[in-house]
């Protein structure tokens, strides 16, 4: 491996230990879980769904609109919280003070 001068930039720097603590795993758990269930719960019971809105099959709708409505609200979530924590962080670095002198 070279050596690397001060002045090179290093590319593939590993994350930060502290970027995977538990409050991210369970936040990527939970996430992770809400999308298995919406992939295979609506997969899993759309023929149930029988009553219609308008022309369409609710079962329809839910499969094929409903999914993919539920995949953003997950990545919406997933940077809501993540811009939460990193405030949270950014609070603790600066020793809790929130003002600017």
């Amino acid at each position: 491996m070279l050596p690397h001068s001060e002045n090179e930039e290093q590319v593939g720097i590993p994350f930060l230990p502290d970027m995977h603590d538990a409050r991210h795993l369970w936040l990527k758990a939970g996430l992770l879980c809400v999308w298995a269930l919406v992939t295979f719960g609506a997969c899993w019971f759309v023929r149930d769904l029988t009553w219609q809105i308008g022309q369409w099959k609710f079962g329809y709708w839910m499969a094929a609109q409903g999914a993919v409505l539920m995949f953003i609200v997950i990545v919406c979530v997933y940077c809501a919280a993540m811009n939460h924590f990193e405030r949270q962080d950014l609070q603790r670095e600066s020793g809790g003070s929130s003002r600017d002198e």
